[in-house]
Order: structure tokens, then C-alpha cells, then sequence
């Protein structure tokens, strides 16, 4: 099982310090004991060998901080393998900017569908429209597309079950660093994420039985 990894807007030397690395979070999050995940920067040109894509049993995409509509040589380098990884059945979770970049309903939910599923989200970009075979899995009032999937073998998520509220706080103080938004806009997302629990064990167990090979219906956000 590989990660592939983007360019995130969490302050990576406060998850290295903190997590031992975002690998690690996702690792953590997402991973069962025994498995091995490779990590591949594809922000910085680091991208798994075509030859080698069939070894892995499954990839996720994580979020980043640039913009999905882009068309710099990685981007395009990784939406070409995600094409070949589409053609090749292969199991790919798509989180944040992984769901910006690419069925038959199962029960990735298991037994019990939960109505609304609460998450963590930051983000500018979004899906508008999706392919022919794609199925949408969940929404919410702003958005249209929370959740998709193609088949079985592609799974994505607008916002981030691997993130926890520390991480999340310290991404909006570092978009509010960098100008990105205005300090009234970062208060009011501390004060309402404060007053509210993500359904992580939820969005954890979700994606889990997708990558495990479980079988989902339709969920409001």
C-alpha cells in the first residue's frame, strides 16, 4: 500500500514534531498493523515507477495547498497515473485536493448508513462535475459533491478524516500567516470547530473497509 503524497497546507515541521510526520498520520489513520506504506512527494517530481503500481494493494492522495485547476508538470504527471491506476482497477483514495484531481453502491458504511457525517474541511477548490460512471455518495448544503466513487476502486473525500482540531488549528494560523484569509474569517473557523466533534472513528472505518475491500449508499453531510 503506497502513499502518495502532496504538498499540504499543515505546517509540516508541526506534524513532524508533533505526529512524526504526516505520513505517519495517515499511516495511523488509515493503516492496520503489518502493512507497509510507501510515501512519494509528488510535489517534488517523487513519483512510484509505472512498472511498479501492481505491487501495491492500494494509494491515497492527500490534500495540498495548490490548486487542483493547475496544469504544472507534477499535476499532470499524477493525473496521467491516476488514469492508469482507473484502468488498472487499483484501490485510490482520494482526500481534499485527491478529490479534485479524478458505481455501484456497496456498504463501505456498513450496516448502519448514518444520515449526516460531520468532517473537518479547509479548502478553496472544489468538483463541479463528475464522469458518467461516477456515483455521489454524500453532499452538503455548499457543496454538491462531498464524497464520490468510481466503481469500487476509487473512493474521495472532500474534507480530511485523518486531520484532528490541532492539526486543523494550525493550518488555518498558517493560511492566515501567509495572507490567505482575514483574521475575523480565522476566528470564526476556530470558534465554530471548537463547539463541534468530527465523526472521525466514522470517516476512519469508511475509508478502512474501502481500502480493505469492504462493501456504500448515499450520506448528507
Amino acid at each position: 500500500m503506497t502513499l502518495d503524497s502532496q504538498l499540504t497546507m499543515v505546517d509540516r515541521y508541526f506534524v513532524k514534531k508533533e505526529y512524526g510526520g504526516y505520513h505517519n498520520v495517515f499511516v495511523s489513520t488509515f493503516g492496520d498493523e503489518g502493512e507497509h506504506w510507501d510515501s512519494f512527494r509528488v510535489v517534488d517530481g517523487e513519483f512510484p515507477d509505472q512498472k511498479d503500481l501492481d505491487k501495491y494493494d492500494g494509494f491515497a492522495i492527500s490534500g495540498s495547498s495548490h490548486d487542483s485547476f493547475k496544469s504544472d508538470e507534477w499535476i499532470l504527471t499524477l493525473c496521467e497515473i491516476v488514469k492508469k491506476l482507473d484502468e488498472m482497477k487499483k484501490k485510490v483514495l482520494g482526500i481534499c485536493f485527491g478529490h479534485q484531481d479524478a458505481t455501484k453502491p456497496g456498504s463501505f458504511f456498513g450496516n448502519n448508513i448514518p444520515d449526516r457525517i460531520a468532517i473537518l474541511k479547509l479548502h478553496q477548490d472544489e468538483v463541479l462535475g463528475l464522469p458518467e460512471t461516477s456515483k455521489v455518495l454524500a453532499y452538503s448544503e455548499k457543496y454538491k459533491v462531498e464524497m464520490f466513487s468510481i466503481e469500487d476502486h476509487l473512493f474521495c473525500i472532500q474534507g480530511h478524516p485523518e486531520y484532528n482540531k490541532e492539526i486543523l488549528f494550525e493550518i488555518v494560523d498558517r493560511v492566515l500567516r501567509l495572507g490567505r484569509i482575514k483574521q475575523e474569517f480565522a476566528d470564526a473557523a476556530k470558534a465554530l470547530m471548537e463547539n463541534m466533534q468530527a465523526d472521525r472513528k466514522i470517516l476512519e472505518t469508511i475509508c478502512k473497509n474501502f481500502l480493505k475491500g469492504k462493501s456504500f449508499n448515499q450520506s448528507r453531510l
